[in-house]
């Protein structure tokens, strides 16, 4: 077994140099103390324009704060919370990028990783450690850095699958107990209950499903208790999960591939979900370039892919990842599961959403807000849900489908969603609803 020998997080940033592009692990496992550590670095000037890249993180980002203009550069694979206002102000920047080809932006040389700075879990009797809440794109980064430094930390819960490594990986070693970042969940509203019990009816026993994380999730989740045999091939998954495991609804019986296993590539949950994930080989922790390949995901029969949207057109064009020009998240996942749900036999692909936002606007538009995103093409759209249906657009035409759309549209909206329906598709469209 590899003999550990531990430093300081300040001693271990010191190999970052200017101009180095550094990964960190992701969500709940982004490396607090090498951020903190490399902040105070950034604060003597040590270095200018260091990139770094991550899918989103828990807890605080200062490296993407205006003040380090110049000497950090954040260049994330998805834009979450504590960092969209940088982002959105230019101080930050995002990368387009399914989420499944993450890793291959590092494997096939698009980005360099000079420095990979994850946490894992402490070295065991053989001499490996695992990656815990995060593989992703992480397991790749690990692979291309120049360097590697490790937080080993006992909270890390010890997953099975591509998360665990040889500690022979890791270059430099850094100890710190710190708890996980824990993510926090809102009590789903009356409308979300409602679009989850519309998402809930579509999926069907022996289903494989993939869902984010959120309310409208944990809402279908909440009402699947008398459904069987039910498995998950996800990106991740969450507490919602749990209790459907220990009454046996997920079970993985009915799956083609990893039949038994909970496949994601990270996780984003409570202390109780990491708790549960420890040593246990019921879940499967894989790269993000298996569980978010279509053609892997397609395997399975019946998968079930339940996404989100900021806004939805009559056509069904999806915007996912901006609020016009202002980019709001990322392309995440979405394509790769919808596009995978709609090869499986017996799949369904949904997107499902809020008729309107929490001021009263229609998501639903006759046209995309001007420098939206089209995230899911109108190509690619199969079920779409509000509080007020489901109804599946997949073979339907443009007129057929503008009338199925505003059927579920908030009734506030729906008169002026048909007058610029009739509008653009002349005096053969009406709507009745």
């Amino acid at each position: 077994m590899q003999n550990i020998k531990f430093i300081s997080a300040d001693e271990a940033v010191k190999v970052v140099k200017s101009g180095d592009h550094i990964h960190l692990s992701s969500v709940a496992s982004a490396p607090q103390i090498l951020i903190q550590a490399l902040c105070r670095r950034g604060d003597a000037r040590e270095f200018t324009d260091v990139r770094i890249h991550h899918l989103h993180t828990e807890g605080p980002a200062p490296y993407a704060d205006p003040k380090y203009e110049g000497i950090f550069f954040h260049q994330a694979f998805f834009v979450g919370s504590n960092v969209r206002k940088s982002v959105q102000a230019g101080y930050a920047d995002y990368i387009p990028i399914l989420l499944g080809e993450t890793q291959k932006l590092y494997r096939a040389g698009y980005l360099p990783c000079n420095v990979a700075m994850i946490q894992v879990s402490p070295v065991d009797k053989n001499g490996y450690v695992s990656l815990g809440t995060s593989v992703d794109a992480t397991l790749a980064a690990i692979e291309c850095a120049e360097h590697v430094i490790a937080v080993v930390n006992k909270n890390v819960p010890r997953s099975w699958g591509d998360a665990i490594i040889p500690a022979s990986m890791i270059d430099l070693f850094v100890e710190d107990n710190t708890p996980l970042e824990p993510a926090h969940f809102s009590e789903p509203s009356e409308i979300e209950k409602a679009i989850g019990t519309h998402c809930a009816n579509l999926i069907e026993d022996g289903a494989t499903l993939q869902m984010g994380i959120g309310a409208i999730p944990n809402a279908v989740l909440a009402q699947l208790g008398n459904h069987k045999n039910l498995g998950i091939h996800t990106e991740m998954f969450a507490d919602g999960v749990l209790p459907l495991v220990e009454k046996g609804v997920i079970n993985g019986a009915n799956k083609a591939i990893d039949k038994g296993k909970l496949v994601a590539t990270f996780l984003m949950g409570s202390q109780t979900c990491y708790d549960f994930i420890d040593d246990n080989p019921m879940v499967l922790m894989k790269d993000v370039a298996y569980t978010n390949d279509p053609f892997i995901i397609a395997q399975n029969p019946k998968v079930t892919a339940i996404n989100s949207a900021l806004q939805v057109d009559i056509t069904g064009q999806v915007c996912a990842d901006s609020l016009g020009t202002k980019f709001y998240s990322g392309v995440g996942g979405q394509m790769d599961f919808t596009y995978g749900a709609s090869r499986s036999e017996g799949g369904k692909a949904i997107i499902a959403m809020p008729s309107a936002t929490n001021k009263g606007i229609s998501k639903i538009a006759p046209v995309l807000t001007p420098g939206a995103g089209v995230v899911t093409s109108r190509n690619h759209i199969h079920w779409l849900v509000t509080e007020y249906g489901a109804v599946n657009l997949y073979g339907k035409s443009l007129q057929e489908r503008a009338k199925l759309i505003i059927s579920i549209a908030h009734p506030d909206a729906r008169e002026e969603l048909d007058k610029a329906a009739f509008e653009r598709f002349g005096p053969h469209f009406h709507f009745v609803g």
